[in-house]
């Protein structure tokens, strides 16, 4: 199997995708099928551990806002202490590991150690998430250009983040449903109005997907009537539209 061989005391940073198995690339399936052992997020779908053996070892370190299994330095600890054991190991996240998935951090440190390490794509939460809801995140009529945020980080009421939505531009949010209501209120304070079309993705590409949208004054209350939950990802901007007649539509208006 090309490009799938373990070596022992290698650490794999394999990308899972936005959740849906079938959204692997062919070189991760190969991975996880051979896995002896897989430190996994809490993202990632069930199923998709499922494909591994029933002798690998399964390693849990799942995060949520407020509460950690293992703190970031302590998975960066583990990854390189199983390899240097010997072990192949398979780090697997959800998403692509060098977008918000901490993969950059997990590689300086196992090559800080010594330790090989390989880092294998997936299918972003943006891209699959857009895709699944059939949102185009770049469209001739509505955006040429795409920016992803963290909705969820230190210091985020004093980021400047104008200039990154508003006309011809979509701005993708992860992690922004804890901070819908500071997310929709700084937007309008930089001069996006309110208008503007939202649309959260909840639980994109698998079986409890849910597409709901509105304008961005109301990004609060329709996360909070719903009740959505993570993992979910925000998209602000024309592209957000319901469909394309109502995104012509939007066109039309801003030309005249």
């Amino acid at each position: 199997m090309p490009h799938a061989a373990l070596t022992p005391g290698t650490v794999h940073l394999v990308g899972a995708g936005p959740g849906d198995p079938d959204l692997l690339t062919l070189r991760a399936a190969r991975l996880i099928m051979n896995a002896s052992l897989i430190v996994h997020d809490g993202l990632v779908e069930p199923a998709i551990l499922a494909m591994a053996p029933r002798t690998a070892r399964m390693v849990s370190v799942a995060k949520s806002r407020s509460r950690h299994t293992l703190p970031q330095d302590g998975i960066n600890a583990l990854l390189v202490r199983e390899a240097r054991a010997g072990h192949d190991v398979i780090r697997l996240k959800g998403g692509d590991p060098f977008v918000f998935g901490r993969g950059g951090e997990e590689a300086e440190a196992c090559r800080a150690a010594g330790v090989p390490v390989v880092v294998v794509p997936g299918i972003s939460a943006a891209n699959g998430a857009a895709a699944a809801a059939q949102i185009p995140l770049t469209h001739r009529d509505a955006a040429s250009i795409v920016t992803f945020v963290a909705g969820q980080c230190k210091g985020l009421t004093e980021q400047d983040w104008s200039g990154l939505a508003g006309k011809g531009r979509t701005l993708v949010i992860y992690m922004g449903v804890a901070t819908a209501e500071a997310i929709s209120e700084k937007l309008m304070a930089d001069g996006l109005a309110p208008q503007v079309p939202v649309a959260v993705i909840e639980n994109a590409t698998r079986a409890a997907m849910r597409v709901l949208r509105g304008p961005l004054a109301g990004l609060a209350a329709l996360v909070a009537v719903n009740k959505v939950k993570s993992p979910a990802l925000i998209v602000i901007g024309d592209v957000a539209a319901r469909d394309e007649t109502e995104l012509r539509e939007i066109a039309l208006e801003a030309v005249k």
